[in-house]
């Protein structure tokens, strides 16, 4: 296999995904396949879940490519990652060859060019079409001469492209074809340069995937979705969900049992004996219980995620200690970080060392950046079924969660209600019960103009994220496009990550949290909160590039539902007192 040059393997993620095309040392290219990947082991009834979510308003506009379908069904699913020994296979397109020195259209690129030349490169326009499809324009010639050539215009349209003979100066076309039908038959192709967005927009996730599988047949044994819930609503104040003291549920007895080779008939019977025995739990034991069937589904995945996140390790600020307990850290761990924390209304925050993040790529799009306008193109295995091209990473992490009587006081204080929790309460369980009943997340494609409590929490989550991932990166050391956030909204915290690429040093994280937290979060408070662009920016969403926005990928909500209003304001969240 021919060498035409090496990538990262975070940028080969993105920009060398199948039917996408490249630039490889001044040609073009179009990927045809990783050659040979490698499995990444998942577990895959949560990747399916989150794809579900995921292609939600491709499906919800009949243009998923019935994938949502085949999930349901159970169609198999796997995670890849490249292996780069291997590489990836390309070849040229389009096929459409320019003389770099004359500009003539040629036949073919074995041939020289009538111009004395051989110096065959591509026309660097495509046609597209929202099914998936792309094609290589074709070029009438003239027909005394068997010749053309390309009068490049100045501007990038495709449809101001002219072509003429260069021995008779003939016009032979004007643009690259109107009205060209798709081999689909369903429309016109859209002729572009081939790098531009609406030519291939790569479709991605990201998920957190801990590197061994035990971990969740831990959990699962521990008492699954519902006891890592309870662990999370009551502040992660035990080390593990298994930690928790709590009755299990006859379900959780009998998924027990069973994983535990019992069979089923027989565990059945275990759960009846333990149940009259009152050795389980009742409806309404726990807070967590009053939430909705549908809503505890939805925020036990969450809580799940938090688990396998912390599966590894897990490190919070109160288990922060100095070798002598005359150091100055000492004093510092115990004098100056609660009050910075407390200042900053963060109930916890904990230093992951080995977080373990996937990036996962199911698919593209071509033409519209709109899911009601463009075909969802999902990666096919051969043998049916889903592939997904993935990119594998254990980096460092904070675990950032938010005061959630603050967070109770702040969302009422706009007029949201919140059943179950009254200002005079105290109790944090109370206060997060409450915010997840009433707290329904919108998806990122929602419209973040549509107020409710669920929009308000996810935007205060969304901001504060983004503006502490600004100045982490001010003090540990490390490019801000290469942190990221992963947002655990309904459980009131994120995860601020760095992310496996860029020129960073692990341990810039580790090294801000062990000696100067107190300073990040005095920052994060005090440092200046207006925009360059006040008015306009405050008049208009609230968050712009010059103050709250980050880059793609740090972001995945499209740098959306951001607003410095949420924390900043005189009512914000940064204003309340504890």
């Amino acid at each position: 296999m021919t060498k035409l040059g090496s990538r990262s393997g975070s940028q080969i993620l993105r920009t060398f995904l199948p039917a996408q095309t490249v630039d490889l040392r001044g040609d073009i290219y179009r990927v045809d396949e990783w050659s040979a990947p490698s499995p990444i082991e998942i577990d895959s009834d949560v990747v399916r879940a989150s794809l579900l979510t995921e292609i939600g308003a491709w499906t919800a506009n009949d243009k998923d490519g019935g994938m949502a379908g085949e999930l349901l069904r159970r169609v198999p699913v796997e995670v890849v990652e490249l292996d780069e020994r291997r590489g990836v296979t390309v070849e040229r397109f389009p096929r459409v060859w320019l003389c770099r020195v004359c500009k003539r259209i040629g036949k073919s690129e074995e041939a020289g060019c009538r111009c004395g030349k051989r110096a065959w490169g591509q026309l660097h326009f495509v046609g597209v079409h929202e099914c998936g499809a792309i094609t290589e324009p074709w070029i009438r010639r003239c027909p005394q001469h068997d010749d053309v050539r390309v009068v490049v215009p100045k501007s990038a349209k495709a449809a101001d492209i002219r072509f003429v003979c260069p021995v008779c100066d003939t016009p032979t076309m004007q643009g690259l074809g109107f009205n060209k039908k798709c081999v689909c038959g369903d429309g016109a192709v859209r002729w572009n340069v081939h790098k531009a967005r609406m030519v291939y927009v790569p479709r991605g996730m990201v998920l957190i995937n801990p590197p061994r599988p035990e971990h969740r047949e831990n959990l699962k044994l521990a008492g699954g979705p519902r006891k890592a819930l309870i662990w999370v609503v009551e502040g992660l104040a035990v080390p593990r969900p298994a930690d928790v003291t709590v009755k299990q549920t006859r379900q959780e007895l009998v998924e027990q049992l069973i994983a535990g080779k019992m069979p089923p008939d027989i565990a059945e019977q275990m759960a009846t004996v333990a149940e009259n025995a009152g050795q389980l739990a009742t409806a309404g034991d726990h807070p967590v219980d009053r939430i909705p069937a549908t809503r505890r589904e939805v925020v036990g995945r969450e809580a799940v995620d938090i688990a396998m996140a912390l599966a590894e390790s897990r490190t919070p600020t109160t288990a922060l200690r100095a070798p002598d307990p005359d150091d100055p850290l000492e004093d510092r761990y115990r004098e100056k970080y609660p009050p910075a924390l407390r200042r900053a209304g963060i109930a916890g925050l904990d230093l992951v060392d080995r977080f373990p993040i996937l990036n996962a790529m199911y698919g593209y799009t071509r033409g519209e950046d709109d899911p009601s306008k463009c075909r969802l193109v999902p990666f096919r295995r051969k043998r049916g079924g889903y592939r997904l091209y993935g990119n594998l990473a254990e980096t460092e992490a904070f675990l950032v969660r938010l005061d959630p009587i603050r967070v109770a006081k702040w969302l009422t204080g706009r007029g949201h209600r919140l059943p179950g929790w009254s200002p005079d309460c105290s109790d944090p369980v109370v206060a997060r019960v409450a915010v997840l009943e009433s707290a329904v997340i919108p998806d990122k494609r929602d419209d973040p103009r549509t107020e409710s409590a669920g929009s308000d929490v996810l935007k205060l989550i969304h901001t504060y994220a983004h503006r502490l991932i600004r100045q982490t990166a001010v003090f540990s050391g490390i490019e801000r496009d290469a942190l990221s956030e992963y947002l655990v909204p309904h459980h009131l915290g994120f995860f601020l990550y760095a992310a496996a690429r860029g020129d960073f040093v692990l341990g810039g994280m580790q090294a801000v949290f062990e000696s100067n937290l107190d300073d990040l979060l005095t920052a994060f408070m005090d440092a200046e909160h207006r925009c360059p662009l006040d008015p306009g920016c405050g008049m208009g969403s609230g968050a712009c590039a010059a103050c709250v926005h980050l880059g793609e990928p740090s972001c995945r909500f499209f740098n959306r539902f951001l607003d410095r209003g949420v924390l900043f304001e005189r009512s914000g969240y940064l204003r309340i007192s504890s």
